[in-house]
């Protein structure tokens, strides 16, 4: 069991120096590190939209991320954008207990395709903490791909440039999930609380 637990720590130090933040969190998860507090920190990703799915190298791809705080921790952390695995744009997030049991925070982001090789890209978001009880829900990875052709080339015929696609936490139950109304996810009420929009890599 010692030598599990010292693995572990050379494994996430090694992962710290090389820049695997989420990483090696989980791996400190693994050796029990919640900070001690004893403050349970629980953030889930919701929802995560992705618009346009169908695209040309050099257009923005804008993410939107739902992000629910259902713990009574209070902190700030990195939250990012992933594309096959690579962080392609991220932005601080901070989330606080006095904003209300279960606040919803609406976190939108702008990928730069500039650059990027034309394919297929699986997107994720993710706002992970190295002390949240359940790191297991701190992304989301939506199904249907971002598709980038080459600048100026035409799209397969039938096809057109555009679309949009969005993935759901199966757990969540929002009622009328918009600014004005706030929502509601069982069992406690849920209130937007701030919705932000960020470009930056």
């Amino acid at each position: 069991m010692k030598r599990m637990t010292v693995a572990l720590g050379t494994a996430a130090c090694i992962c710290l120096l090389a820049g695997g933040e989420a990483v090696a969190g989980r791996l400190l998860t693994a050796m029990g590190d919640d900070g001690g507090g004893g403050i349970a920190i629980n953030l889930i990703v919701r929802q995560v939209k992705v618009s346009p799915v169908r695209a040309h190298v050099g257009d923005k791809i804008r993410v939107d991320a739902v992000i629910e705080n259902r713990g009574e921790g209070a902190g700030t952390i990195a939250a990012r954008v992933y594309a096959n695995g690579k962080s392609v744009v991220s932005r601080l997030f901070t989330y606080d207990p006095l904003d209300g049991p279960s606040a919803i925070y609406r976190e939108s982001f702008v990928w730069d395709t500039a650059g990027a090789a034309p394919g297929e890209y699986r997107i994720r978001a993710e706002v992970f903490d190295w002390n949240d009880s359940s790191p297991f829900d701190n992304d989301l990875a939506v199904k249907e791909p971002v598709t980038l052709l080459p600048a100026g080339a035409a799209f397969p015929a039938g096809q057109s440039g555009g679309g949009e696609a969005v993935a759901v936490d199966p757990r969540w139950r929002p009622d009328r999930p918009s600014p004005e109304s706030g929502s509601r996810n069982s069992p406690a009420s849920s209130r937007i609380v701030r919705e932000t929009a960020s470009g930056r890599r």
